[in-house]
């Protein structure tokens, strides 16, 4: 007897298939029902899953869609177009398909967190925390929903609240690695870096693969200027994922600190980057069309985490203000999740502002062709946050990168580097970057002081007849080499003191292990005064009054560091290094006329620091005069800096319009 074929038998035996990973049998059976029902709404939404999950995911939107055609109210087809969408970087469209499942099913727990998500991605905090609130009230164990909720709190920069909600998912699922990592996360914004490090631990005890909590602990031990421990667990996280392009680059920003690392390892490294993350191809091998009119009006695009209360911002917002808008027009595109009075005014300032959070690179390099960007600037290099996938895929014609990181980016993507002759001297350095270096001849920082700064004090070595040094820059920036030299400083003049200041300071085994680094050299306890983060802005810089005179750590020299250190009166000794964050100390202090606090090796920076000590009339007439030379030099010259960036940008837009 024939054997009748039965749909709803096969797409049971289907979906068995399917969930137990067996795809291709699932897709000939699936293919099978809709040849005797081209209309099975079943069949065509589970062969649109398979069909993304086989990495076609256009195809599987035509087939889910087909299906809702059919099935307007299948709710599970509503959200895993939802989910295809988004990876396809549709997320408006994604938001919509979530809803539309909602609307049939309100309750369901997977699809409130899923859209929660969307929203976190979509820069929408209350819609997400309503979602996940939501999820919550239906199911109150649900693990993900605490998780996905403290996600949304960290985002918000309500650390407490984040933690707590870690916590609540924790009690539900101790062993989850995931969230052990999340939790670790937000213990380490607030500071709380011990807790932070046995987090992670124990995200990796339990889940030895996981590469995040790796590159995270490592994130951890650079802050702590533990180099050593931060390059090893970088590398275990790769080993784990090559792949993962963050971790990449969190290795590539501690090696910048790493004296051990030349700068031909840095680029060598940097390329590396690129061949595994970034590669160039055909596929990216686009032809732009904008117009090759070189003394047009350009549109002049700015990529950027750091629109927001940060120390690049005091660098870049004397040229987004001082744009010429008759010769340029201004877009901003800001990687900001938590928008803050800084970011508002920068967004006053844009001809053009577009968030990024929750853009793929694809998407946002779209957005970028939808502006038609004829020169597109990196702000952010190998930092935190940054967007260099996006440049990779080659959205304008020209393409800068500048301010927020000290090298290359190692992209072919990336036309040029702007820097000057004294961070960047012409030499063998140009060909280990894989831009083109545009040296600025007025220096390649402006500096836009704070107006609240306080007033210039005394130096303190009036009152109390003894030098205080001191530094108040990041830990990984306070390598074992730094801190031989420093000794060497102290031990050259009897009675001074060093005072340091640096969020990592926060930590009770941190600041034991600095004062053991120092004692190890003869430095005896009482001689440091260790301070941790100071929340006011005129706090932190009131606190240089109590310093006579500032230290350049090295081989990664401060910036913001250094300038409000001069802007205070407190001059800075530096060492010239062999890189570009090695001399931005020596192009700062020559912008603003003191070429003599520049050493060029141990022993000079030893004897400068030590002769400066000893010439009290000196620091006495630098705590009086430098404010003022320095608002008068090239440093503070906005307009001037300005236009030597303008110029910049111009030739080299002409050079793109003669196809060069």
């Amino acid at each position: 007897m024939k054997q009748t074929f039965s749909i709803q038998k096969s797409i049971d035996l289907a979906v068995r298939h399917h969930t137990a990973g067996r795809l291709p049998e699932a897709e000939r059976l699936y293919q099978r029902i809709l040849r005797a029902d081209p209309d099975q709404s079943t069949a065509l939404h589970l062969l649109g899953v398979i069909t993304h999950q086989m990495g076609n995911s256009e195809l599987a939107v035509d087939l889910i869609a087909k299906a809702l055609v059919i099935a307007p109210d299948y709710a599970d087809a509503h959200s895993n177009l939802a989910l295809v969408l988004k990876d396809q970087g549709r997320l408006d469209e994604a938001l919509a398909s979530y809803r539309k499942a909602l609307a049939i099913k309100p309750d369901d727990v997977e699809v409130l967190n899923s859209l929660g998500t969307l929203c976190q991605d979509l820069g929408k905090p209350d819609e997400a925390i309503a979602s996940y609130g939501k999820a919550l009230a239906v199911k109150p164990d649900d693990a993900d929903a605490h998780n996905n909720l403290g996600n949304m709190f960290r985002v918000q920069g309500k650390l407490d609240q984040a933690v707590a909600s870690y916590r609540k998912a924790l009690a539900i699922a101790p062993d989850d690695a995931d969230v052990l990592n999340n939790l670790g996360n937000a213990l380490q914004d607030l500071g709380k870096r011990d807790e932070a490090l046995a987090s992670y631990h124990k995200a990796i005890a339990i889940d030895p693969r996981h590469a995040e909590a790796y590159s995270n602990l490592g994130a951890v031990f650079q802050d702590l200027g533990r180099l050593d421990e931060a390059i090893t667990s970088y590398h275990r996280a790769l080993a784990i994922k090559p792949e993962y392009a963050r971790a990449h680059s969190n290795l590539l920003f501690c090696m910048n600190c790493d004296e051990r690392y030349s700068q031909r390892d840095i680029y060598t490294e940097s390329r590396r980057w690129e061949a595994a993350h970034a590669a160039p191809g055909p596929a990216r091998a686009v032809s732009h069309t904008n117009d090759r009119d070189p003394e047009r009006r350009l549109r002049i695009g700015y990529v950027s985490p750091d629109f927001r209360r940060h120390s690049v911002s005091h660098f870049l917002d004397p040229l987004i203000a001082g744009h010429d808008r008759r010769q340029f027009e201004v877009f901003c595109y800001a990687q900001v999740a938590i928008p803050d009075t800084v970011t508002r005014r920068f967004q006053g300032l844009a001809d053009g502002w577009c968030s990024t959070v929750g853009m793929t690179a694809p998407a946002l390099a779209e957005r970028v062709r939808g502006d038609a960007i004829d020169i597109l600037v990196d702000l952010a290099g190998h930092t935190a946050n940054s967007r260099l996938l996006a440049f990779a895929e080659r959205p304008a014609p020209v393409q800068v990168t500048w301010l927020g990181y000290p090298n290359t980016t190692g992209l072919s993507a990336m036309d040029y580097r702007l820097t000057d002759a004294i961070a960047d001297p012409q030499g063998p350095g140009d060909a280990l970057h894989s831009e083109t270096l545009t040296r600025l001849p007025g220096g390649f920082l402006c500096f836009a002081p704070q107006a609240e700064a306080p007033a210039v004090a005394d130096p303190p070595v009036l009152a109390k007849n003894s030098i205080t040094f001191g530094s108040f820059n990041n830990l990984s920036k306070m390598t074992v080499a730094t801190v031989a030299t420093w000794a060497r400083i102290l031990e050259g003049v009897p009675g001074s003191r060093l005072l340091l200041k640096s969020r990592s300071f926060a930590d009770a085994e941190t600041r034991r292990r600095y004062r053991s680094l120092f004692a190890a050299r003869g430095i005896a306890e009482e001689r440091l005064e260790l301070h941790a983060w100071i929340d006011s802005k005129s706090g932190h810089l009131g606190l240089y009054q109590r310093i006579d005179i500032g230290l350049d750590p090295f081989p990664y020299n401060g910036a913001t560091t250094t300038c409000e250190a001069l802007w205070m009166g407190v001059p800075v000794i530096s060492l010239r290094g062999d890189r570009h964050a090695g001399r931005v100390g020596a192009s700062i202090l020559t912008r603003v006329g003191l070429k003599e606090l520049i050493a060029d090796t141990d022993d000079a920076y030893v004897a400068a620091a030590v002769a400066l000590a000893e010439a009290p009339g000196r620091l006495v007439e630098l705590r009086r005069d430098l404010r003022a030379a320095m608002a008068a030099s090239p440093l503070c010259d906005a307009a001037g800096f300005t236009r030597h960036v303008e110029a910049a940008y111009r030739e080299m837009w002409r050079s793109w319009c003669r196809g060069a």
